[in-house]
């Protein structure tokens, strides 16, 4: 142990300043110490920002210290303090180790960007408010004993908090009012009660990985403060909770009036710009060939995208599986779409709002292409496929959903080695577990399973990845997917949240088979299509009453809601949870509904507690590359609610565009970002074509009778109409050997009148100006 250089805060019975103590510790570490014990007066900053120029590092003991002790403390400084000290405790903490043996003031921690701070008592208001992190060096720590003042954690951006809520038993909460305000990232740990947290936090059960983390910290903060003797008591985790900050997304509430209404019904006709856009498709009143032509036309068949396409997560050209059905080729048809999904009769043809019957041009005449119906056509295609050959790379798939089956699916067809590993009993994750069989044909779904395990998919089912394995599996396989989904129910953090019953699990058991007991009286937060579920899961059970509350526009399909009210639900929003208690639901308003049984269904997170910390970012989400790629191991990808919440079109899509992009990596080609060609726009469809049908008619056709209604947006039905027409039979139909075909116009004949982009009915033919071309000749 080196000599102690002593600083008095009082000399001669006087106090003495701030500034001459500093200058005191700056003197004494300039002459070599490195310990320093400070019996200060109030005096401010003591602690930091030091450091020694050798790299040694500094040991501060301090009594009595004034405002902002160890502020923008360093790397390799200790600070002790015995007893109590006020305001700004390691405010700017910029690495050092600091060790509060008493009570903190307000503020202690604002601002810590990295470094430990421990404190053996409690903290005042707005304490670890600003906490921030910086991933070039490791989070912030910031440990209390007992409990913090109000507006605590406010703005917190990066780090870590740990308050024990030691000696709070008769407290209502010991993070004071209005905690977690503004919070964007970080992690707070939380034992004891928690009431009136901010609407920007979820209020989170431990996962293992949380569990470690505490088991640790606990033994190292507790031996710094000198109370071991109060390890086992905080060590019982089903004491504790977690709370992290909403997502981006998460926070986003949608307009009262969705958007898709809004532009339609409210907005300027054809957009504020739409004079100076729209095509007039005029003759010119001179008659030029060639590049002196105002304006010509190419046939830019397939370069738009179709509205169903374009709004289809997993990228079904749906305009072109009619196109094949057009033609007579049922089965390629009904095999085209297993090209981008596995499931499309479960998924497509049960499950999915069908995003992409919402802008079908053919609403626009009288109805949507019924899209959900072809999907349910493709339910038997047996496709018993042979890969052209047997590759060498091996993938691990983490997850048996919908991300990690289409993944699997298309990786077979290329013929790659997949193994798949599965949490549960069961494959099929959340369609197989939460969806009620009212909703999904079981059937249809094992058939569809089936297919895809046929195809040589190994599957080792009730393997819960843990680091270890997680670790081997990156070692042994050329690839590992990470497509776990999200099964972490969010619980609403309000009074009374222990009596929620989380609606993942509710649907979960059920589906197992099991019947849980329901109230007759049941109220179900969250009017999503989970919760739609929930409802009407409730029902079955036997709830007489079921209310479902939403804090904005119900997100569920319009279908799913109407189903929920004809078994009598009732759906209130918005209505914001004040509290919970045994007897039912208290609004924010004022209202009250009666409940004898509340099930949260407003979210679920995914389990990463298998990874290490640097694949995560501060929101505890993996760290990924617009190639759904680890940043950290390119090895590595992350597909469906693993990456965000969404529809099971999304996760389809993503398994379908990481098994493509491994199948480019293992050829040493760049990876896609599969960026979609544009929407075509409606004006370039000739619905004039078209007679307008009555829908009842059509919902009582065949699901093949859509062949004739499908507009072919974008798509050449290979009429011929534009080759007729022509005024200078400019156009020609090349019919190539692969069974393709293609239409060019001839420049020496063309004069660029636009007549055949006018009677296109799909839209193909397109005027290009020439503008520049002319001025050139």
């Amino acid at each position: 142990m080196g000599k102690v250089a002593k600083i008095e805060g009082i000399v001669n019975g006087k106090r003495i300043s701030t500034q001459k103590l500093l200058q005191e510790i700056y003197k004494k570490l300039d002459e070599g110490y490195t310990e320093f014990e400070v019996i200060g007066c109030g005096q401010h900053d003591i602690g930091g920002p030091l450091w020694d120029k050798d790299g040694k590092p500094l040991k501060f003991k301090i009594t009595n210290p004034g405002q902002r002790v160890g502020s923008m403390g360093m790397q390799g400084t200790q600070i002790i303090i015995e007893g109590p000290a006020p305001a700004d405790v390691g405010w700017l903490n910029a690495g050092a180790e600091i060790i509060l043996k008493g009570d903190g003031g307000d503020t202690t921690a604002h601002c810590a960007a990295t470094g430990k701070i421990f404190v053996a008592g409690r903290v005042g208001t707005r304490s670890g408010a600003l906490m921030k992190h910086d991933p070039k060096f490791p989070p912030p720590e910031f440990w209390v004993l007992k409990n913090t003042g109000s507006f605590s954690f406010e703005f917190m951006g990066g780090g870590i908090a740990v308050v024990c809520g030691y000696d709070c038993d008769d407290y209502e909460s010991v993070l004071g009012k209005r905690s977690c305000v503004g919070m964007v990232g970080g992690t707070v740990y939380v034992r004891g009660p928690v009431k009136d947290l901010s609407d920007d936090v979820w209020l989170l059960d431990l996962n293992d990985a949380d569990k470690d983390f505490l088991a640790k910290g606990l033994k190292e903060f507790l031996s710094k403060i000198d109370r071991t003797d109060l390890y086992d008591k905080l060590t019982q985790f089903d004491q504790w909770q977690k709370i992290v900050a909403k997502t981006y997304e998460e926070r986003q509430l949608k307009l009262l009036i969705p958007v898709k209404d809004f532009r339609e019904h409210k907005w300027v006709e054809g957009g504020i710009f739409g004079d100076l856009i729209e095509e007039d498709w005029k003759v010119a009143d001179f008659v030029e060939r060639g590049d002196l032509r105002l304006k010509y036309p190419e046939w830019r068949n397939a370069k738009y995208s179709a509205p169903c396409e374009y709004n289809c997560p997993t990228y079904i050209p749906t305009q072109k599986r009619i196109a094949l059905l057009r033609q007579g080729k049922i089965k390629e048809a009904l095999e085209l779409v297993l090209d981008y999904s596995p499931f499309p009769a479960s998924v497509c043809g049960q499950v999915c709002p069908n995003l992409c019957m919402d802008e079908c041009s053919r609403k626009y005449v009288d109805v949507p292409v019924r899209i959900k119906e072809l999907g349910l056509l493709s339910k038997d295609v047996g496709f018993d496929f042979k890969p052209s050959e047997e590759k060498k790379e091996k993938v691990a798939i983490i997850g048996s959903g919908a991300s990690g089956l289409s993944c699997a699916w298309q990786l077979r067809k290329f013929g790659y080695q997949v193994d798949i590993y599965e949490k549960d009993k069961m494959v099929g994750g959340k369609l197989k577990q939460v969806i009620p069989p009212e909703r999904l044909n079981q059937e249809i779904l094992e058939t569809e399973i089936r297919r895809v395990l046929n195809s040589g998919v190994n599957v080792k089912t009730e393997v819960n990845v843990d680091k270890e394995l997680f670790e081997k599996l990156v070692k042994e396989y050329d690839a590992v997917v990470i497509a776990v989904g999200a099964h972490n129910p969010v619980i609403l953090p309000v009074e009374g949240h222990e009596r929620l019953v989380k609606g993942l699990d509710f649907l979960k058991a059920v589906n197992r088979g099991e019947k849980p007991k329901v109230g007759e009286k049941v109220v179900v937060i969250g009017a999503g299509n989970a919760g739609m579920d929930v409802v009407l899961t409730a029902y079955k059970l036997g709830a007489k009453e079921v209310v479902a509350l939403d804090i904005q526009k119900p997100a569920a399909f319009d279908k799913e809601i109407e189903e929920a009210k004809k078994l009598g639900a009732k759906i209130l929003w918005p209505a914001y949870t004040e509290k919970i208690d045994d007897k039912g639901v208290y609004l924010k308003d004022g209202r009250f509904i009666e409940a004898d049984m509340v099930i949260v269904s407003i979210g679920d997170r995914p389990d990463f507690s298998f990874l290490p910390p640097e694949y995560l970012d501060e929101e505890g989400k993996v760290r990924i590359n617009e190639y759904l790629q680890s940043e950290v191991n390119d090895k590595v990808f992350v597909a469906g609610d693993a990456i965000k919440l969404g529809l099971f079109t999304h996760a389809l899509g993503d398994g379908r565009k990481i098994a493509l992009n491994l199948d480019r990596k293992f050829r040493g080609l760049s990876l896609d970002d599969f960026k979609k060609a544009p929407v075509i726009p409606q004006d370039k469809m000739k619905k004039e074509y078209y007679p307008l049908l009555n829908p009842m008619a059509v919902a009582e056709k065949e699901p093949e009778f859509e062949k004739d209604r499908c507009m072919s947006c974008g798509f050449c039905r290979d009429c011929e109409m534009c080759k007729d027409v022509c005024p200078e039979q400019a156009i020609v139909r090349i019919q190539n050997d692969d069974g393709t075909f293609e239409y060019y116009s001839d420049p020496n004949k063309c004069i660029g009148c636009g007549i055949c982009a006018g009677v296109c009915p799909c839209g193909i033919w397109t005027m290009i100006d020439n503008v520049e071309k002319y001025l050139e000749a």
